[in-house]
């Protein structure tokens, strides 16, 4: 076999933006070209973006895809250029990577397998291909062959699985590549991040390599593509078990490329994240592309001086951070469309002041602790800081329907209510706030409260985007920490040492998050088992009996607790603002685990428990 350099190529897309993702792709092959790369693998579906939902049904959005191919075969001129894009023909959409070789076309190869587990629904657009089947399909009034095939580069035999294909075991294709002899097996992929799931991809890599004795590229897509999932833009190189080059993942560019020789040794390994770093990386990354793609001029943020909050201001503050750092200061102004920071100002907290503008809305039930970790908080990071009292519209709508119903409202007999219209009085004022700054409302709910329902619809729950909807709250307490010191955030000090409250109801009857649910820790286990596991609610008893040092009585009422909460409030989670794939699972009904709004509440199921 010659020894040839090869390349993969990330690149960060958007649905639609058919001139920026075009000029994204023919940077990478540019880019490539002035490696000496002889072979170039871009990403499924680079073309249009991964995230094009229905689009991909429509008659004119595959074709127009294809004239973005026939504007980029001229640009692919002594390189070799695979770059995934959709076909129709006839009534059916076919996943495809079209391959180029100096700037002729040689051919399309179909996707086989497609994801229709967790955020993905590939089987709603595509049609799988069938193993072993070629047919011509007509392009630019020639015919090409599209289907399962492989191709030649100076005696080296390549061919392709794409993203899903990999991931089926015997069933998949490379191993009808295997029996064909091929040297190089690429793998254009859309693989959503969720924190830890690169350590399945390295042993993926790892062990096609292994299994089949060849070279194993891998090319990710990059960024929050279009509004949820996130990509990493992992590349990967493989050989015979081995992993011998791989990138430092989600970068803050438009497009990466990285060389590999075609050689057994080892080239440049970035090492792979621990989780807390990831999180902080992607949910940065995240809402540097959120808010450049809406085009929108910054974000607001009711800053309650509580872990969730605190959490998305130190986000914002990480997006500049890292933004800089991987941009540089000038692109990254440009970008977001902001000034430069005057010489004499800190360039990191003069941004964050530009972009982020944070409100403390206090009550006479909140406390001056919380006052402080806020206003503390924002100060540190840069943030604008307005505080003002909710206490008058709180007293003016309370008012009104105590005359209406002619009874005055007490904690008693209320409390849901009395709670509530304090969250729902903080929205309209948040809102006009990120109305005149032409600003992204931050959303402040997590996984754990999502579960359960623990926030008040169109109080905590509004805005334009949840960031970390999608993370449990036993994570967030410890990453805050985590942040604190690893992170440098000295304004995290006085966040991390308050117990998580709503502080809805008076100081005096001293309301906990968990007083009024369960522990974070038990909450996080039973709903792994429950909602990432699909498992009943006997079964989560019976394995969590073995695992938690609890009294049996006291965690059937957890768990009890956990489904009854679970189905009242599945009309919640079906209104919570768009959020980040951030984790192994989400409970997001758009993206992840979808649940009956209207259910019987799994009342048979809890009556078993008691029966043990």
């Amino acid at each position: 076999m010659s020894p040839i350099k090869i390349a993969s190529g990330t690149v960060n897309q958007t649905p639609l933006d058919w001139k920026g993702n075009l000029d994204r792709i023919i940077r990478a092959v540019k880019e490539a070209k002035s490696e000496k790369a002889e072979i170039l693998c871009l990403p499924e579906l680079a073309i249009t973006g991964y995230g094009s939902e229905d689009l991909f049904l429509s008659y004119w959005f595959p074709q127009k895809a294809l004239k973005q191919l026939e504007l980029l075969i001229p640009e692919c001129t002594d390189i070799t250029v695979a770059v995934g894009l959709p076909i129709r023909i006839q009534e059916n959409v076919y996943n495809c990577v079209a391959v180029i070789e100096n700037a002729i076309l040689k051919g399309f190869v179909a996707k086989q397998y497609l994801a229709i587990d967790g955020v993905h629904y590939e089987f709603r657009w595509f049609t799988p291909w069938q193993a072993n089947e070629v047919i011509d399909f007509e392009f630019q009034g020639e015919n090409y062959p599209l289907g399962d095939q492989i191709f030649e580069h100076k005696g080296i035999k390549y061919g392709f699985e794409i993203c899903e294909d990999a991931w089926r075991g015997t069933m998949r294709p490379g191993y009808r590549l295997a029996e064909r002899n091929v040297d190089l097996i690429f793998n254009p992929s859309a693989s959503h991040f969720a924190m830890g799931k690169t350590r399945e991809r390295y042993q993926l890599i790892q062990e096609s390599s292994k299994i089949f004795d060849c070279y194993y590229c891998y090319a990710n897509l990059l960024g929050n593509e279009a509004g949820r999932m996130i990509f990493d833009g992992e590349m990967m190189l493989g050989k015979s078990g081995e992993i011998l080059g791989r990138n430092q993942l989600l970068s803050f560019q438009d497009f990466q490329v990285k060389s590999f020789y075609l050689e057994p040794k080892k080239q440049d390994i970035a090492p792979i994240l621990e989780k807390e770093k990831e999180f902080v990386q992607a949910a940065s990354l995240a809402l540097f592309d959120y808010l450049r793609k809406s085009k929108s001029k910054g974000f607001v943020l009711s800053l309650s001086g509580g872990a969730d909050s605190s959490t998305i201001a130190i986000l914002v503050s990480e997006m500049v951070k890292r933004g800089i750092q991987d941009l540089g200061i000038v692109l990254f102004c440009n970008k977001l469309n902001l000034p430069l920071p005057p010489k004499e100002e800190n360039a990191d907290k003069f941004l964050v002041g530009e972009l982020l503008t944070t409100a403390y809305q206090g009550t006479k039930n909140s406390s001056n602790d919380t006052f402080q970790s806020a206003k503390t908080l924002a100060e540190s990071i840069g943030a604008k800081f307005y505080h003002w009292s909710i206490d008058e519209e709180v007293f003016s709508y309370t008012k009104k329907i105590e005359e209406a119903i002619g009874r005055p409202l007490t904690w008693e007999q209320d409390d849901i209510t009395l709670q509530n219209i304090q969250a729902r009085s903080r929205s309209p004022i948040i809102w006009m706030l990120a109305n005149i700054k032409n600003s992204l409302l931050l959303s402040t709910s997590n996984r754990s409260e999502g579960d359960v329902g623990y926030a008040t619809m169109d109080g905590d729950t509004s805005g334009s985007i949840s960031p970390i909807a999608a993370v449990d709250k036993y994570f967030i307490l410890h990453w805050l920490n985590w942040a604190e010191k690893n992170l440098k955030q000295p304004g995290l000090q006085l966040v991390n040492s308050l117990q998580p409250t709503a502080e809805l109801r008076p100081l005096e009857r001293t309301q906990t998050d968990e007083k009024d649910l369960m522990p974070y820790a038990v909450i996080v286990e039973i709903e792994k088992l429950a909602i990432r596991d699909k498992r009943s609610p006997m079964d989560i008893f019976l394995i969590l009996h073995e695992e938690l040092q609890l009294e049996s009585s006291v965690l059937k009422d957890y768990i009890k607790k956990f489904f009854r909460l679970w189905s009242r409030n599945q009309w919640k989670r079906e209104r919570l603002a768009p959020s980040f794939h951030l984790d192994e699972f989400n409970v997001d009904p758009k993206t992840w685990y979808r649940f009956p709004i209207l259910s019987g509440g799994f009342a048979e199921e809890l009556e078993q428990l008691d029966q043990l």
